[in-house]
């Protein structure tokens, strides 16, 4: 008995997946998620990214047996948070800091969000992995910059505005691209946050 057949079928697969080395997924990674923001969900095909990446559709799909599984790992492996690192010592500061780091990225996340807009209410796992990459670390990292004002006596705890913070600095990073026909570059948040954040908590 060979021992591809003693380690059986699942072993085998495994083995085939494990030849894509971290640096030549990244690659998939990086071109299916460009076409994605450069052409829309519905238009990336597994065919596309192989042909842009010089590899067989078939490598693909034994890595990744759909289209969704695919663009959800490579927006798994996408995930950063971009207000890591952020503690000037005060909260004002702290906000203005946070501000210039999501301009500095919207036009890139916009896109994205925009271009998988329909397809992660279709697809959940889809939705699950979008959540992960760009939505729950970033504001994560913003609840802490809020308690970090709250323990240093900047804010009161009870301030009903705090809840709302998050909701407010990415819900402009959409509107302005919609409204405007132009993205939240860092200076326009960092005016949004001097003009609409900071008063509402009694800063400056």
């Amino acid at each position: 008995m060979t021992s591809q057949a003693a380690d059986g079928p699942e072993t085998v697969a495994a083995s085939r997946r494990s030849k894509i080395t971290p640096e030549r997924e990244q690659e998939f990674f990086d071109a299916v998620l460009e076409q994605v923001r450069a052409c829309g969900y519905d238009s990336v095909t597994m065919e596309g990214v192989a042909a842009s990446t010089r590899c067989s559709k078939a490598t693909l799909y034994r890595q990744w047996k759909t289209k969704p599984q695919f663009v959800a790992a490579a927006l798994r492996a996408s995930r950063q948070t971009r207000f890591d690192g952020i503690d000037t010592g005060t909260l004002a500061d702290d906000l203005r800091e946070a501000a210039r780091a999501a301009g500095a990225w919207s036009a890139r996340d916009t896109r994205l969000l925009q271009a998988l807009g329909h397809a992660v209410m279709e697809d959940p796992e889809l939705k699950k992995a979008l959540r992960e990459a760009l939505i729950d670390p970033e504001i994560d990292a913003l609840r802490q910059i809020l308690r970090r004002g709250v323990e240093r006596g900047e804010v009161a705890a009870d301030h009903p505005a705090l809840e709302y913070i998050p909701a407010q600095i990415f819900g402009v990073l959409r509107a302005r691209p919609v409204l405007e026909g132009v993205d939240a570059d860092p200076e326009y948040i960092v005016r949004f946050v001097e003009a609409a954040v900071l008063p509402t908590l009694g800063l400056t």
